[in-house]
């Protein structure tokens, strides 16, 4: 048996709702499905104003025009991310000023946000890693002290709560993704949460290519024209239906992500005991959608050895991210990476499991049977 370290669910309706697309259309974006899914999205989470996109890369770019980056503008943000969330600054000529994170959950460490605010400081784009909600509350005081505009880059936490409350709900703004790595897919896809109701306008300009098309379907202009910048920030409704299938079955799908959780935390909690390596320790006050699983090995060659040793398995865990500070467009910025010490430590020790809606149907005893063979060599 082999098990991958993704592999693309489908909850039931996709194929009907496809078709029905494909075969009444439109296709374009904004469409018939594209409305209900935004529909769905407002009633389970309370988002006023949400754009569909193509990505969460197009979702977090159009975020950063919305928000007016400009050059000599900052952005903190952990180093520990995606490329995306980086480049949409970047873009924008602003500079991103990377913060350290806290091994718990990856997630950028709160505490010291604050000593990097200087006088050109405009945004602070946290991420959810593994779907673990970030400190919010603490966050949006010191924007709120600052004047700083907050960007969550929500990649992976659609279906988390923090504190009761949906992730990307607070945020000035959060971007979502859909790709076929996330919990709910349509192979590539995103969206934006606007939470500022004076910017609602503005992203119905920039999401159609910088005119104002939105105000002619609205029935408000006869003719539109192009009024802003903008993209083709849009997502084409036969995708929009196969989102809507995911979309609909999130409990569903949460429910079986939660059994692979549960597996892994029982598998490794013995060698966490023993200090061997550390697992996720969300805190009590949130409630996470079953991402992501990883695991921090106490020595970057355990790591290595048990990479490898589940590959000869036929299964195929994945290293994480390589810190962007580090990186070769991090260099560019100045940076090194002994700047950022305990982020490079934790990114040569770091794995992310296999994880997706389907293991927990098929292959999780294997893979549980494999990886505790695995850890016996290491450590029995």
């Amino acid at each position: 048996m082999k098990i991958p370290f993704n592999k693309p669910y489908l909850a039931g309706n996709e194929e009907t709702y496809m078709l029905e697309a494909l075969r009444r259309g439109p296709h374009l974006g904004n469409g018939p499905f594209a409305e209900k899914c935004l529909s769905l999205l407002r009633t389970r989470y309370g988002f006023t104003h949400v754009f569909l996109t193509p990505s969460c890369t197009a979702a977090m770019e159009m975020g950063a025009l919305l928000a007016e980056l400009s050059p000599g503008d900052e952005v903190i943000l952990p180093s520990y991310t995606f490329s995306s969330t980086a480049n949409a600054i970047v873009l924008r000529g602003a500079r991103p000023v990377f913060c350290e994170v806290e091994a718990a959950t990856m997630n950028m460490d709160v505490n010291l946000i604050e000593t990097l605010v200087t006088s050109r400081t405009r945004m602070v784009a946290p991420i959810d890693f593994a779907g673990i909600p970030c400190d919010m509350d603490a966050i949006k005081d010191i924007a709120q002290k600052y004047n700083l505009v907050v960007m969550q880059d929500a990649a992976q936490s659609l279906h988390s709560f923090y504190k009761g409350r949906p992730c990307g709900g607070e945020a000035t703004l959060a971007a979502f993704s859909f790709h076929e790595s996330k919990n709910f897919s349509c192979g590539e896809g995103g969206a934006l949460v606007v939470n500022r109701p004076e910017w609602v306008e503005r992203a119905t300009f920039l999401q159609e290519k910088g005119t104002d098309r939105s105000l002619v379907i609205k029935g408000l202009r006869s003719k539109y024209s192009w009024v802003d910048l903008g993209s083709s920030f849009l997502i084409s409704d036969i995708l929009a239906a196969l989102l809507l299938a995911q979309l609909e079955q999130a409990e569903t799908i949460t429910a079986k992500r939660a059994r692979v959780t549960d597996g892994y935390r029982e598998l490794f909690t013995p060698y966490r005991t023993s200090g061997c390596l550390s697992i996720p320790q969300p805190p009590l006050n949130v409630k996470t959608n079953h991402h992501a699983f990883f695991v921090i090995f106490g020595q970057s060659q355990n790591r290595d050895r048990f990479l490898a040793g589940c590959r000869e398995r036929e299964i195929y865990p994945y290293i994480g991210y390589l810190p962007l500070h580090s990186s070769p467009m991090g260099r560019k910025f100045g940076y090194r990476p002994e700047d950022l010490p305990l982020t490079e430590a934790l990114a040569k020790r770091i794995v992310r499991l296999p994880f997706y809606t389907g293991l927990a149907d098929e292959g999780l005893e294997y893979c549980f049977e494999g990886m505790q063979r695995v850890l016996n060599g290491l450590y029995d």
